[in-house]
């Protein structure tokens, strides 16, 4: 997806894309709040719609991400570690012309700057998607736009999603709130962003002590892959620029990190339209289901069916899971194993 930058902050050609400093606002006074405080801004006018909450709601892990929040007015507040240091960003789009705006704080302002296109959508082709299902066209139709989104930033979406394996989403939300907001730092920028957390960095996440972990609800298992992760960061971070096979690959050379992790995380650090999720103890059975009318399916099965969105699996799966349709409950919920009351 194409756009372009105001050109008010963005005048300059560099290796094909409009590209220059972000402005800043004025340096703060003497005695006045943290040079933090002073935010870069950038405007960006994408050629299609961005509806953000569909767009950046993947990368919102649970109702209380510290990292994360949508505020009143419909803007969107990110805390993220960036190559360049911490960050806070915050994106609204002007419903009268579909203008993005956006401001940072931090040593990776710009940094998040620069990605905004990435992150809302701009490296996604949503016109290759050609929907085969009437229930899927129906969910395309109705949602313009949805945008896949690309942080850039593997750790950020990998921690997080192999605290997912094997609990419920309820756990895991409670294990990555208590490890951001003790092991990692407040995020730069206004009051408006006090009460947001940026995550640890690696070193970090390396040296918890099994006595966090275990009062996280976090198991020996899960911690145990996080810091194999954490020690090879670099390496982790490079798969955000490689093709989709290479960087599954370079993913799942961690041990413990499968191919249900591996398709989560470059779902939203690469953006990639087409890793579709296996292993899923849900997925199948409401693709299934909802395609098929098969709420017994596996992962052959499902595949089977996105068969025809190869390419595009993931956002099939998206659309199909946005579109509701999921078979009727017959199972008790997945059990709720908490470790930390142990």
């Amino acid at each position: 997806m194409a756009g372009r930058f105001d050109p008010l902050t963005r005048a300059a050609v560099r290796g094909g894309r409009t590209d220059v400093p972000a402005t800043s606002a004025p340096v703060p006074a003497p005695g006045g709040p943290p040079a933090t405080a002073a935010a870069l801004h950038r405007s960006w006018a994408p050629e299609g719609p961005v509806d953000l909450g569909l767009t950046l709601g993947p990368l919102r892990r649970g109702p209380h991400d510290p990292t994360f929040r949508v505020t009143a007015d419909g803007s969107v507040w990110r805390a993220s570690r960036t190559p360049l240091g911490p960050a806070t960003l915050r994106v609204a789009v002007d419903r009268t012309t579909g203008t993005v705006r956006a401001e940072a704080w931090g040593p990776g302002a710009e940094w998040m700057l620069d990605g905004l296109p990435g992150l809302l959508g701009a490296d996604d082709d949503p016109s290759a998607f050609v929907p085969r299902h009437r229930l899927v066209h129906a969910s395309h139709r109705s949602r313009p736009g949805l945008r896949l989104t690309r942080t850039g930033l593997v750790l950020e979406s990998l921690i997080p999603t192999v605290l997912e394996q094997k609990v419920t989403s309820d756990e895991a939300y409670r294990s990555w709130r208590r490890l951001v907001r003790r092991h990692g730092e407040p995020a730069p920028g206004p009051r408006t962003a006090a009460d947001l957390y940026v995550m640890p960095d690696a070193r970090t996440w390396a040296l918890i002590p099994s006595w966090d972990w275990h009062r996280a609800g976090v198991d020996a298992k899960r911690s145990g892959t996080i810091v194999r992760a954490a020690r090879v960061a670099a390496r982790m971070e490079e798969a955000a620029a490689m093709p989709p096979g290479r960087a599954a690959a370079r993913l799942e050379a961690v041990p413990g990190i499968g191919p249900w992790t591996s398709a989560e995380t470059l779902q939203r650090s690469n953006g990639d339209p087409d890793a579709v999720t296996t292993g899923d103890l849900h997925l199948p059975g409401i693709i299934g289901y909802a395609l098929a009318g098969d709420r017994d399916a596996d992962d052959a099965t499902m595949l089977e069916l996105l068969a025809p969105y190869a390419g595009q699996r993931h956002r099939a799966a998206r659309l199909i899971l946005l579109a509701g349709r999921t078979p009727p409950r017959r199972a008790p919920r997945m059990y709720r194993n908490d470790i930390a009351h142990l």
